[in-house]
């Protein structure tokens, strides 16, 4: 039987792979009812390990975190959305699946901060998000100055990898101009992922609930990777 979205709320407060910020003015983490952040030691408090972390962003149902802990049993991943009702998605596939690699963080991207120290974040995916049409809103894309600069202050000079992966062009085409206009060293650039003359990596043939969706709709998919 699947859960409504208010039983989806209440599970997750008992998942031992699920962190949650219920308070945007005064930001702190639960996990299992108990005040539990560990900033600064993700990797040692709850991965028990040293192991790359690696980030998705807007992570949404959860399937790249999933996916890639899946695939890379030697890092750690975390998913990272505002919306419980999808993360309890994921979480719940992690935990079948026994994915001790995978958990999930439940806040807004902005409060990352609070939570994590940039110097243990090793990468970051940017799957499928909100692309934010309107010209006054292009300040919330993910991929916007605000937020690119938001990224570097939180790494605080590390250099790390970042992924981002959309079926909305005018995004992908606003992520490179922006990306190329503030000199950040962009390392692939794919129009149309799954076009026929296109050899992609594994890692880039996991697709998300939204882009089963929209690729069945004929939409194209688009990937940058750059450094920063």
């Amino acid at each position: 039987m699947s859960l409504n979205k208010l039983q989806k709320f209440e599970a997750l407060k008992t998942m031992p792979n699920v962190y949650e910020n219920f308070s945007f003015t005064e930001p702190k983490l639960i996990r299992n009812n108990q005040l539990d952040n560990p900033r600064g030691k993700w990797k040692s408090q709850h991965f028990g390990n040293s192991n790359p972390l690696v980030l998705e962003l807007a992570c949404g149902k959860g399937e790249y975190a999933v996916a890639l802990g899946g695939m890379f049993p030697n890092k750690n991943f975390i998913g990272i959305d505002i919306k419980g009702n999808r993360i309890h998605n994921g979480a719940r596939i992690a935990l079948e699946k026994n994915l001790l690699n995978v958990c999930f963080l439940r806040t807004k991207i902005e409060l990352l901060h609070e939570f994590m120290d940039g110097e243990e974040i090793d990468e970051i995916w940017i799957t499928f998000p909100d692309p934010f049409p309107s010209f006054s809103d292009r300040g919330n894309r993910l991929i916007s100055p605000k937020f690119l600069d938001y990224y570097k202050k939180l790494l605080n000079g590390k250099k790390i990898t970042f992924h981002l992966k959309t079926d909305n062009f005018p995004l992908f085409r606003y992520a490179v101009g922006v990306l190329d206009g503030r000199g950040e060293r962009i390392l692939r650039c794919l129009e149309n992922i799954y076009g026929n003359d296109k050899k992609i990596d594994d890692i880039l043939k996991v697709q998300t609930y939204y882009e089963r969706l929209h690729a069945g709709q004929g939409s194209q998919i688009h990937y940058v990777k750059w450094e920063m």
